[in-house]
């Protein structure tokens, strides 16, 4: 299984990076005030991936936080109830 998931993974690696070879010229975004940046267009896509998942990242985590606490606080209320007897044998 875990040749499986190398070969997966060299196989993605080899066409993201045929990707950016194919991807190599030097684009210009141009932003306010006539600020102009010059980058190769990999490189600006990998930026702005990069910035969509720390903004997912940081969307989610206002939410994991609020489930670690209140998982937290059912652990200490599970902790101080009083453990359930058995059932009888039949």
């Amino acid at each position: 299984m875990r040749i499986v998931t190398w070969s997966i993974r060299l196989v993605v690696f080899l066409l993201l990076a045929a990707f950016a070879a194919k991807n190599a010229e030097p684009v210009a975004l141009r932003f306010y005030f006539d600020l102009v940046f010059t980058a190769p267009l990999i490189v600006i896509l990998l930026a702005f991936f990069a910035g969509g998942a720390l903004f997912g990242v940081l969307a989610l985590l206002g939410a994991l936080l609020r489930q670690r606490r209140e998982i937290s606080l059912l652990k200490r209320q599970a902790g101080t109830l009083e453990p359930v007897p058995p059932p009888p044998p039949f």
